[in-house]
């Protein structure tokens, strides 16, 4: 299905209204978590991927499944064990009938992949991930295989203090554009859900967007314009990160081991164009850079141990950033 709209400000439009859409359909489901939905779309939207942190039984798997069928994408789930192998993620090699070597392709090879409770697998076997999401293709036995487009890891992880976990290393935290928490549900939402899960009520999901349609939303974001001063906002927000250099605060300077890196301020910008987009604004302004500013910069930043020990969260050293 080719995708057609008449000018550049039709397609954020037509943008802004399949979000909405997409809003929609995935509240039959899943109750509340506005925000968290609206980051993980505005994370596909910017071509980037997205990790879902929350203790067990906030539904994250659910969140990720239900975005898929609303998605008409193919969507595959692998469940992280300390036992899985990188050859169970990208495929491996097999001898044919005909006593020749075949690819025979791993669950890599999707549109949507869910990554579950990516923490409980050893080093080795994240790392298979990581040429995966950066380089949109694996390596397998000297050959390259490219991976399908649109292609979007979903990863959940369980908090770091959980028995039987590894913590990711930072290459791999980095090349999450977004890091989602997800809290427990307010009490009424938890009476809603309580109400849906334990009656006989199905819902019935419809496909609101294509591939197609996915993939030209994403070249759509990067055509969107940002003005100087809000792109030089964005990247002395992730420079300010950075304790002994020049930009650096006093909070950061007193509580921050290391800062992030160049790729913080390119996702902070392609996130406020697509927040933008998604609330009817043709170009971001500082405003958007900080509605994604969290979830951009929160994994990205390492506490030192002064901050643990007065109990200095991430979120508000961002804050006092701003």
């Amino acid at each position: 299905m080719s995708v057609e709209y008449k000018s550049d400000v039709e397609a954020v439009d037509a943008m802004k209204s399949a979000f909405q859409n997409l809003r929609q359909e995935i509240s039959k489901v899943i109750v509340g978590q506005d925000d968290v939905i609206q980051a993980v779309i505005i994370s596909l939207f910017s071509n980037g991927h997205s990790l879902l942190v929350g203790v067990p039984g906030l539904a994250k798997t659910l969140l990720v499944s239900t975005i898929a069928d609303v998605l008409d994408l193919d969507f595959k789930r692998i469940q992280f064990t300390p036992d899985l192998m990188p050859s169970d993620i990208t495929g491996s090699e097999i001898l044919d009938e005909n006593r020749q070597f075949k690819f025979n392709k791993g669950p890599l090879f999707t549109n949507i992949l869910l990554a579950d409770e990516i923490n409980r697998t050893p080093p080795k076997t994240q790392a298979a991930l990581l040429e995966a999401m950066q380089e949109r293709a694996v390596t397998v036995s000297g050959a390259r295989h490219t991976l399908p487009k649109p292609f979007f890891v979903l990863a959940t992880q369980n908090p770091i203090e959980q028995e039987g976990t590894y913590p990711l290393p930072e290459a791999q935290l980095d090349r999450f554009m977004f890091n989602i928490p997800l809290d427990y549900p307010s009490w009424a939402e938890e009476v809603d859900v309580v109400k849906n899960t334990t009656s006989n009520k199905q819902f019935t999901l419809k496909n609101i967007l294509s591939g197609d349609q996915i993939l030209h939303f994403q070249s759509l974001v990067r055509k969107i314009p940002i003005a100087d001063n809000v792109l030089e906002y964005a990247v002395s927000l992730a420079s300010k990160t950075r304790p002994g250099t020049d930009l650096a605060t006093a909070e950061v300077n007193n509580y921050i081991s290391w800062g992030a890196g160049p790729r913080a301020s390119q996702y902070l910008v392609l996130g406020a164009k697509c927040h933008a987009a998604l609330h009817g604004k043709y170009s971001p302004d500082k405003e958007d850079v900080q509605a994604i500013a969290n979830y951009v910069l929160r994994h990205r930043i390492v506490r030192n141990y002064k901050a643990e020990a007065e109990g200095i969260s991430e979120d508000q050293i961002i804050k006092s950033l701003f």
